[in-house]
Formats: C-alpha cells, structure tokens, sequence
C-alpha cells in the first residue's frame, strides 16, 4: 500500500512522524511524508519519502511566540501564517496524494483529510496531543491546563474538561472555516456546516491515532473504537557520537541539569540564558545548554556549564539529572522514558498542558510559565526535581511503564483495523 503522511509546523511536529511512517515501511508500505522543505533531509534521511510543502517553520513559531500562552491569539495567529500559504499546500498535498492509497493527517497537516475525501481512499488522524475528541476526562491542551484546582477533578472538572472541547473546536474552526471552506470548493467537496464538522466526528466514526502513553494520560472511558492510545512514537537514533567535548564534560563531575526549549528560540535568548544560569549558579547545579542560545558564546559560560548544539534526548536524557523544557509534546515525552524529574517552562498553551500533567503525576513541579520565569523560580524547580525523592521515585516508575510500551508498533496495527473496516 502506497501512504502517504501530511504534517507541517516545527521539528516537533514533524519527528514523531517520521517514526509513524517507519514503522508503516517496517510493515511493509511505500510511504512518503508531505511537509516543509527545511526537513527534507531528516525526512529522507531515515529512508521515507519525500514531497515539499510551501511553509516556513521558523516564521510559523515566531508568529505564535508572539501570542503566547493565549488561546484566542494563538488561533488568530495560526489563520494567519498558515492560511498565507494553503493554497499552495493544498495543491501540495493533492500531488503528494495523488497516488496513494491511504492518507494519515496531523492536526496541521488536515488538508490531507479533505483531499482523501476526494479521491476518494481512507484517511487516519494521527496526533500527540488532545484536540477535538471531546471526553471529560481532561481538557483539551489548546486550552492549556484546567485553572485551578477545584476544575482538577470531580463533577465540576469533568464538566469544565468536556466544554474545552467545543470551545477549542470553534477557536479552530472560525479561525480557519474561510480556507476550509474555500479548499473545498477547489476540490469540488460540499461546504461544511457554519459550527463546522466536530460535533459529527464521532457519527462518522472518523478514526484517529493518539500518540501519548495512556500511562501519562489514561485513555477516556467514554471514548469509543475509532479513537485509539498508542503509546509514544519515539525516533531514536542508535549510534549517535557526541560533539567534542561533551562526554569530558559529563565525566567530569556530577549529572547536570538539561535545558533546552527546542524551536522556542526566538524569544529574548540572551535575557534567557541569563537567567538560566543565574537559577544553575543559586541552586549550585551544572547544566547543559542546549541549541537557541543566540549571543552567548562557550567562552562565556563558566566551567559548570556546558553549551553544545542538538543531541538526541535518547542519547543525553539518560546521562542527566534533571531535565528543564519548553514542555512539547514530543521532549517531554522523551524526559518522562528516561525517567527525569522534569521542570516544564510553557510557551504554548499545549506546552502548559503537558507541565500540566508531568505535576499531576508528581514526576516534576509546577510548571513555570516564559513569562513568569525568574531564576529564583527555576532555581527553587530544579532544586526540588533533583532533590526531592519522590518526585525522583515517581518519575522513574514512569519510565519504567513508558519504556515497557511500543506505541508505533501499536499506531500500526491500529491503522491497519481501520483501513480494514
């Protein structure tokens, strides 16, 4: 079967696809990934193939960085660049798909969904975060995290969850029905409803792939077949030789502290940086600083600290003590296997859900939103991840239970029970 995976955005939303589509081809599929042309070569790379699509993903997060941690903003936001481009994408994506025999769409790659309905193959859903499949079990993270402890569980939190659910699908669907709607007249596809097409997900019985641990957000009961946990869909890169210098930095005095907050580096690196070191220096801990660190340069560090590029989190997050982040779904996920306290710094509202969850399940403190970070306050949450033995003992548990999962194994037999319907 020739697939073909459609997905856009940062290096995040584009890497745990890449792991889909492997284990499709281990399956033995023809697959290709649409997306940006800045991933290409990591697309490749890892033996998939490849069609391009217009976009800019370093643009993309700098649009949004601007909106925060604001829903409303951030939807506004996301019409804006994406819909700048959509056009071309859709005509993109309609080459990407033009021979395949099934699609499997991300959440901003969706244009792939309405070009299966086309053509007329099956199209699979495929996220790492909760969007649109309502359940009041938790919110949905383009709303962030519940505000407040009373909304964390009983009636009025189950209540508060499931309204995420409408509320995050018109933020979308408003923001976006224009360019829907007139993609789908390109296509010669019937309009869709003004209140958009969520509410009939579940009639349609659309089937959709959700790549998290169901031991970090259990599976809702209410959820039916069509709606399928996986596990994690983790790329590892086995092999993997370090820069120089990195190994006689770790070798040379206890586990440091990671810090690296992926593509969010856009905003104030120098200030960042700056108090990052400050909270290393008042919690007496050495540190790792990983990629986007813009104006500081190696000399200026001081011997604790150690600044190098990117390095697979399978490869350092085992070699460190505790791990900070921007809290994405796929870094955190990589903290949380290897077992890590885990300190999130949200720049997103997704990001600040899943800080949400990594201190609901004790494996790591209160998140510490950008806006709000101090190096007081990430001294005191780092100081806590590292020194609090529960928080160490949870978090390893954790590991354990993810470790014992194949969450791409199960993704494709998943697919393949829908397709099969």
């Amino acid at each position: 079967m020739r697939i073909t995976i459609t997905t856009a955005g940062s290096r995040g939303d584009v890497q745990p696809y890449v792991a889909l589509g492997l284990g499709l081809k281990e399956a033995g599929h023809e697959v290709r990934l649409a997306t940006y042309a800045p991933f290409e070569g990591f697309v490749r790379g890892h033996g998939l193939g490849y069609r391009p699509v217009t976009g800019d993903p370093g643009g993309a997060v700098a649009e949004l960085l601007e909106a925060g941690l604001n829903p409303v903003k951030g939807a506004r936001t996301f019409r804006r660049f994406l819909g700048q481009v959509l056009e071309c994408n859709l005509t993109e994506y309609w080459e990407a798909c033009r021979d395949a025999d099934a699609v499997v769409y991300s959440p901003v790659g969706f244009l792939g969904h309405h070009v299966a309905e086309k053509m007329g193959i099956p199209s699979v859903g495929a996220a790492v975060q909760p969007l649109f499949s309502r359940t009041g079990s938790f919110p949905s993270s383009l709303l962030g995290r519940p505000p407040g402890r009373l909304l964390e569980g009983g009636p009025l939190g189950g209540l508060y969850n499931y309204l995420t659910y409408p509320a995050a699908e018109q933020l979308f669907w408003q923001a976006m029905r224009p360019v829907v709607g007139k993609a789908r007249a390109e296509l010669g596809l019937a309009p869709l409803p003004f209140l958009g097409p969520f509410a009939d997900l579940g009639r349609r019985r659309l089937p959709t792939l959700y790549g998290w641990s169901p031991s970090v957000l259990p599976r809702p009961p209410e959820w039916r077949d069509w709606l399928c946990t996986t596990g994690y869909w983790f790329l590892d890169r086995p092999g993997w030789q370090p820069p120089d210098g990195l190994i006689d930095f770790l070798d040379s005095g206890p586990p440091p502290v990671s810090v690296g907050f992926g593509s969010m580096n856009n905003v104030d690196p120098e200030e960042i940086t700056t108090r990052v070191l400050e909270a290393l220096r008042r919690s007496g801990q050495r540190g790792i600083l990983l990629t986007g660190w813009g104006g500081i340069s190696s000399a200026d560090l001081p011997d604790e600290v150690f600044k190098t590029d990117e390095v697979p989190h399978d490869w350092l997050f085992g070699r460190v003590r505790v791990a900070v982040h921007h809290g994405g779904a796929g870094t955190t996920a990589a903290s949380l296997r290897a077992g890590l306290p885990t300190v999130v710094v949200p720049f997103f509202p997704d990001q600040a859900f899943w800080g949400w969850r990594v201190a609901k399940l004790g494996a790591g403190p209160e998140p510490v939103p950008r806006k709000k970070l101090t190096s007081e306050r990430l001294a005191a949450a780092t100081l806590h991840a590292s020194s609090d033995a529960g928080t160490r003992e949870r978090a390893q548990l954790l590991g354990m239970k993810i470790r014992a999962e194949d969450g791409v194994g199960q993704a494709i037999e998943a697919f393949h029970r829908y397709i099969a319907a």
